[in-house]
């Protein structure tokens, strides 16, 4: 809603953050060249899956529409479901090395127990005939399951010893207690506790680094982006928004929205007025864009990267992060243009695109509320809206809000939110519809609509200058009773 400050937003966001899980990551990388193509670039397709390890079971939400949507551009969900990589946050991390450290951890998931119950009767039926030094092969586990399996038998059977192999495979051998002890204190154990978190983390490593690392995060239309970020890989999202913002600053000191770039973009340039990221990229590598500049920048992707420059693949996380990169360092060659009276020169840097992009560093978009972008690094600088129209309801007893927008709907788009038993509080982001109304509504039977006045409309207001009315009345009743002679 326009009325969503973005307090009130993020809350609302917090709850869909915290239902749904992330099935596809993107991420992209350039290295900058002495000579052209200056920029090469490395994109990165990750499919996640919630960790199972030795953690509560992680239930989310999938909606028919997002399954629909992402079959349609060819989303792998055997790859998703099977081969995800796993991650945790802080939280669900100290959870799993509490438990790790005091032996209480469960396998989670029927499909767990159930390789786990295989595994432990084959191992069993084997040891009994098994001489010293002796090995066989459990096949088929995966991930999480490799790990489970090799604790449980390692605490269940003194005079075996485990190994993970390639493939999914486990190595069990039988061993003496001499051999055993040695063995368990050797820094090379996979199944130390370290390892095991190692494993755990998965993806979370691959954040960890990035948080590091402090390069600028880019995206596009990203504030929903950045709380899964939050959600999955650090920590779970907090109740204050406030407090939200300064986690983030903390971990990515500059983020750059690609939304709020062009939006600013398109009103310097004559361009097409698009807001898909597919329809933006398309814009700024428009053959008729700048031909003869010779500092235009030039992305090649990397030959491992290769698939990308022969397809479109759009709604694949790797590309849609190719894509962001790509009109980020459009759009920043078109400012710098725009920011010197003199000729860009031959080879601008990436410093000096920084530099002209500076006013939308850390400036996240926020759609359709009551400001035009967070700021994660100062305070949210309200959106120039139109002025708020108020409906008077005249002879139209029960009323609400969801018929008022309906009423208004034919002609033109308004956000409704009632103000008291029979007036309404219309907004609009554009002035025309706000003059139509006033307008075709002006003889209107039983909708009186006029521009709201704080004044004269708001609750309070009328409430207090009641009470002040009240007040002031029998203040005068009793100076006039108290100067009538006795």
């Amino acid at each position: 809603s326009l009325f969503d400050s973005p307090a009130e937003r993020y809350l609302k966001a917090r709850q869909s953050v915290q239902r749904f899980t992330v099935t596809q990551l993107g991420e992209c990388c350039s290295d900058t060249q002495n000579h052209l193509p200056r920029y090469v670039v490395h994109s990165y397709n990750f499919f996640l899956f919630p960790s199972t390890l030795g953690v509560t079971d992680v239930e989310f939400t999938l909606s028919a529409s997002s399954i629909q949507f992402l079959s349609h551009y060819g989303f792998d969900y055997n790859k998703f479901l099977k081969d995800g990589i796993p991650y945790m946050n802080e939280v669900q991390e100290k959870i799993l090395s509490q438990r790790l450290s005091v032996g209480s951890w469960k396998v989670s998931g029927a499909l767990g127990r159930d390789a786990l119950r295989k595994a432990i009767d084959e191992v069993t039926c084997w040891i009994a005939a098994a001489e010293e030094e002796e090995t066989m092969i459990l096949q088929d586990l995966s991930g999480c399951q490799m790990f489970e399996v090799q604790l449980v038998l390692r605490r269940a059977l003194k005079n075996v010893w485990t190994q993970p192999l390639e493939d999914k495979k486990v190595m069990v051998k039988k061993v003496s207690p001499q051999n055993r002890w040695l063995l368990e204190n050797s820094p090379y154990d996979c199944c130390q506790k370290e390892q095991i978190l190692l494993s755990a983390r998965g993806f979370t490593n691959l954040f960890q680094t990035l948080v590091e690392a402090k390069k600028p995060l880019v995206g596009h239309n990203m504030l929903m982006d950045i709380m899964h970020l939050h959600e999955k890989f650090y920590k779970p999202l907090p109740e204050s928004y406030e407090e939200f913002k300064r986690n983030i600053h903390n971990l990515f000191p500059v983020l750059i929205d690609t939304k709020t770039v062009t939006k600013s973009l398109w009103k310097r340039f004559p361009f097409p007025r698009v807001s898909n990221l597919l329809e933006v990229y398309a814009v700024l590598c428009s053959s008729n864009l700048n031909p003869k500049d010779p500092a235009w920048p030039v992305i090649a992707l990397a030959s491992d990267c290769s698939r990308y420059a022969e397809k479109e693949s759009p709604h694949e996380a790797g590309y849609d992060a190719f894509l962001c990169g790509s009109v980020l360092l459009k759009s920043a060659h078109l400012l710098l243009c725009r920011s010197t009276a003199d000729a860009v020169e031959a080879d601008p840097s990436f410093p000096q695109y920084l530099t002209v992009l500076a006013e939308y560093l850390n400036k996240v978009n926020f759609i359709r509320g009551a400001v035009s972008s967070i700021n994660f690094s100062g305070k949210d600088a309200p959106c120039q809206h139109p002025p708020l129209l108020v409906v008077q309801v005249r002879g139209w007893p029960g009323l609400n809000e969801r018929q008022i927008y309906q009423e208004f709907k034919a002609l033109c788009r308004f956000d409704v939110k009632r103000l008291s038993e029979n007036q309404f509080i219309l907004l609009s982001n554009k002035f025309n519809h706000v003059r139509l109304v006033l307008r075709d509504y002006k003889h209107h039977p039983r909708l009186r609509v006029s521009v709201y006045r704080h004044w004269r409309h708001s609750p309070r207001v009328n409430c207090l200058l009641q009470v002040s009315g009240i007040v002031a009345l029998w203040s005068l009743l009793a100076f006039v009773l108290g100067g009538a002679p006795s």
